[in-house]
C-alpha cells in the first residue's frame, strides 16, 4: 500500500534520552518553578531517608522501661510523615503544572509555525499526521515533563541516598543487596533504546492513521457517494493494526525488561533477609537496624524498579520530543528576507510577470509556467482563461507567493515579492478561490473573515453586494446562524457567495477571483457579476475562468496553453484573430445556443 512521504526523513533519528534536551527552550521561561519543583523533590526525598531512622528507633525501644523516649520518636516520625504529605503536594502541583504549562507551549509553538508553511510544505505532508504531533506527541511530553521525569529525578535521589546510608548501616548486607544493579543497568540500556525505536515506529503509524482517518471523514460525503466505506475501513483498518502490531513489540520488550529489574531486586532482597535474621541471631545488628536496613533495600529496589518503567517512558518521549522539533527546525521553501521591504503604501495594484518560469515541487519536472512575461496596469480587469492545467490558477498562486519561481520574479508595484514579508503585502490582496472554505463558525463571522475590525453593518453590505444577503436572512438565526464544519449546511453557491462576500468586506486594491462564479446559478452569477464589476472599477483585478461569458467585459483577455501565454487581447479581437481562444468561444458560446 502506498503511503504519504514521511516529514523529516533526511534527518538521522538519535538513540538517547538526551533529545529530551530540547525542550529546555521552552522551560527556561519558567526556571524559577523547575527550581522550586527540584527543592520540593529534593525535600521529600530526604524525608523519605530519614524516616527509616525513625523506624529503627522506635522498633529498638519497643522494650524500654520509661514510654517516654518512644512516644517522642512517635511524635517525631509524625512530624516527618506531616512534611513528607506537604512536600510531595507542593511538588506533585508545580511539576503538573509546569508540565501542563509547557505542552501547551509547545502546541502554540507549533500551530504557530504550521499555520505559516506554504502549500509546497503540505503537497508531502498530511495535515491529519501534523494533528497527530500536536495531540498524540504532546501528551507524552505531558507525561514526562509532568510525571515521569519528576519520579525519574526522585528515585535516582532515593536510590543514591539509600546506597549511602545502606552502606552506612552494614557494608556486608549492602554488597549482598547492591551486586545485581550492575547487570540490570545493562540489559536497561540495551532494551531501552529497543523501545525507543519501537515508540517512534508506533507513533509513526499513529500519525499516518490519524492522517488518512481525518482525509476520509472530511470526504465522507464522497466516500458514501461511490460507496467506498469499505475500503476506507480496510485502509484504516491496516494501518491501524500495524500501529497495534508495533505497541504490541514495545509493550513485550518493555515487560521484559521489568520483569527482569524485579526478579533481579528481589532476589538480591530474600538474600538479604536470610543474612540479616542471622546476623540478629548472633547479636551482629539489632532489629530495629534490620528493619532500618530493609526499608532502605525495599526503598533502593523499588528505586531501580521505578526508573526501568519510567526509563521506557522517557525514551517514548524523546522520540516524541524528536518528532516535534522536526516540525519546529523544518525549513519552508517560501522564506521571508531576513531584513524585508516595507510595502509601498498606498498599493496601486500593478502587477507583473517577470519571464517566470515555475514546476511545483511535486511535479519538478513538468512546468506549470514556462517564461511568462505579464505586465497588469492598476486596476485594469484582466482575465486569464485555458485549458484546465494550463496555468490560470498557479498565476494566482504566485501573486500570493505561496510559491516562488524557479526563474524570474513576480512584482506588486516594482517590488519583488520576495524582497518583502508575506504577511504585509497579502493584507492589499483579497482572494475568492474555487473551493470556497468556510469555517465551523456563524454566517457573519465567516464573512467578517475578510477584515476582522468590520461592523456588522458592513457585513450586511458586502452580503449584499454578494447577492448573499437574502439566504443569510433566511436561515434560523439569520447571520447568526452556525453554517457547519466547511460549510457543510450550506450549497455550493451559497458558500461561494459568502466567499465573494468576504473579498468584497476585504476591500483590498487588488482581488483575485478563482473561478469565483463557478458553483452558482444563472441569477446569482448575474447579480454576483455586477457585485464584481462595479468591485473592479476600483481596482486591479485578476480572473481566472472556464466560462468565458463572465469574462467578455474584461479590460483584457490572456490565453493561456501548457504553461505559456499564447494569445491576449479583448473578446472581440481574440475572436477574430481565431486559435485557442475564438475554438473555445465558438465551443461555448455555439452550443449555448444550440442547446436553447
Amino acid at each position: 500500500m502506498a503511503r504519504p512521504p514521511k516529514i523529516g526523513l533526511d534527518r538521522t533519528p538519535g538513540k538517547k534520552v538526551g533529545a529530551l534536551r530540547a525542550l529546555w527552550p521552552f522551560l527556561k521561561p519558567y526556571r524559577m518553578n523547575v527550581i522550586a519543583a527540584a527543592l520540593a523533590l529534593v525535600f521529600t526525598a530526604s524525608i523519605s531517608l530519614v524516616l527509616p531512622i525513625a523506624a529503627r528507633l522506635i522498633v529498638d525501644n519497643f522494650g524500654a522501661d520509661d514510654g517516654t523516649m518512644l512516644a517522642q520518636h512517635f511524635k517525631t516520625m509524625m512530624t516527618f510523615a506531616g512534611l513528607l504529605a506537604v512536600g510531595t503536594a507542593l511538588r506533585y502541583f508545580l511539576v503538573t503544572r509546569l508540565g501542563e504549562r509547557i505542552v501547551a507551549d509547545i502546541r502554540k509553538a507549533v500551530f504557530a509555525r504550521m499555520i505559516g508553511m506554504s502549500p509546497a510544505f503540505y503537497e508531502r505532508v498530511m495535515t491529519g499526521e501534523v494533528l497527530s504531533r500536536i495531540t498524540t506527541d504532546t501528551t507524552l511530553i505531558l507525561s514526562v515533563v509532568g510525571s515521569s521525569a519528576s519520579i525519574a529525578l526522585r528515585n535516582v535521589l532515593i536510590f543514591l541516598g539509600g546506597v549511602v546510608l545502606m552502606m552506612l548501616t552494614s557494608v556486608k548486607m549492602s554488597v549482598m543487596v547492591l551486586w545485581p544493579i550492575p547487570v540490570v543497568l545493562i540489559p536497561m540500556v540495551i532494551l531501552g533504546r529497543r523501545v525507543r525505536s519501537q515508540s517512534k515506529e508506533n507513533q509513526d503509524l499513529i500519525a499516518e492513521s490519524s492522517g488518512g482517518a481525518s482525509e476520509q471523514l472530511l470526504a465522507a460525503q464522497t466516500v458514501q457517494a461511490f460507496t467506498h466505506e469499505d475500503r476506507s475501513r480496510a485502509k484504516f483498518d491496516d494501518v491501524t493494526e500495524q500501529s497495534y502490531r508495533s505497541a504490541r513489540r514495545r509493550i513485550f520488550t518493555r515487560a521484559m525488561l521489568t520483569a527482569l529489574v524485579i526478579f533481579m531486586v528481589f532476589s538480591a532482597i530474600v538474600l538479604f533477609l536470610r543474612m540479616g535474621s542471622q546476623d540478629v541471631r548472633t547479636g551482629e545488628t539489632t532489629e530495629g537496624g534490620l528493619v532500618q536496613f530493609m526499608i532502605y533495600t525495599i526503598m533502593v529496589g523499588g528505586a531501580v524498579a521505578a526508573l526501568s518503567e519510567v526509563w521506557g517512558e522517557l525514551q517514548r518521549a524523546a522520540g516524541a520530543t524528536e518528532r516535534l522539533v522536526e516540525l519546529l527546525t523544518i525549513q519552508d521553501t517560501v522564506q521571508d528576507p531576513a531584513e524585508p521591504d516595507a510595502v509601498v503604501t498606498p498599493v496601486k495594484g500593478g502587477l507583473v510577470f517577470d519571464n517566470v518560469h515555475f514546476s511545483y515541487p511535486s511535479r519538478a519536472d513538468i512546468p506549470a509556467l514556462h517564461g511568462i512575461d505579464l505586465d497588469i496596469k492598476p486596476g485594469e480587469t484582466v482575465a486569464l482563461v485555458g485549458p484546465s492545467g494550463a496555468g490560470k490558477s498557479t498565476m494566482i498562486h504566485m501573486v500570493q507567493r505561496f510559491y516562488d519561481p524557479q526563474e524570474g520574479a513576480v512584482r506588486i508595484d516594482g517590488q519583488d515579492l520576495r524582497d518583502m514579508e508575506r504577511a504585509a503585502f497579502r493584507q492589499h490582496i483579497a482572494l475568492v478561490p474555487q473551493d470556497p472554505v468556510i469555517f465551523a463558525d456563524t454566517a457573519r463571522e465567516n464573512i467578517r473573515f475578510g477584515r476582522p475590525t468590520a461592523t456588522d453593518e458592513e457585513v450586511t453590505q458586502a452580503a449584499k453586494a454578494a447577492a448573499a444577503h437574502d439566504f443569510l436572512t433566511a436561515l434560523p438565526d439569520g447571520y447568526d446562524s452556525y453554517v457547519g464544519e466547511r460549510g457543510v449546511m450550506l450549497s455550493g453557491g451559497q458558500k461561494q457567495r459568502i466567499a465573494i462576500a468576504r473579498a468584497i468586506l476585504r476591500d483590498a486594491p487588488i482581488l483575485l477571483l478563482d473561478e469565483a462564479t463557478s458553483a452558482l446559478d444563472a441569477e446569482s452569477e448575474h447579480a454576483v457579476q455586477v457585485a464584481v464589476e462595479e468591485l473592479a472599477k476600483t481596482r486591479t483585478t485578476l480572473i481566472v475562468a472556464h466560462r468565458l461569458a463572465t469574462v467578455k467585459k474584461a479590460d483584457r483577455i490572456v490565453v493561456f496553453e501548457e504553461g505559456r501565454i499564447v494569445a491576449q487581447g479583448t473578446h472581440d479581437s481574440l475572436v477574430a484573430q481565431g486559435g485557442l481562444y475564438a475554438r473555445l468561444a465558438k465551443l461555448q458560446f455555439t452550443e449555448g445556443q444550440t442547446a436553447e
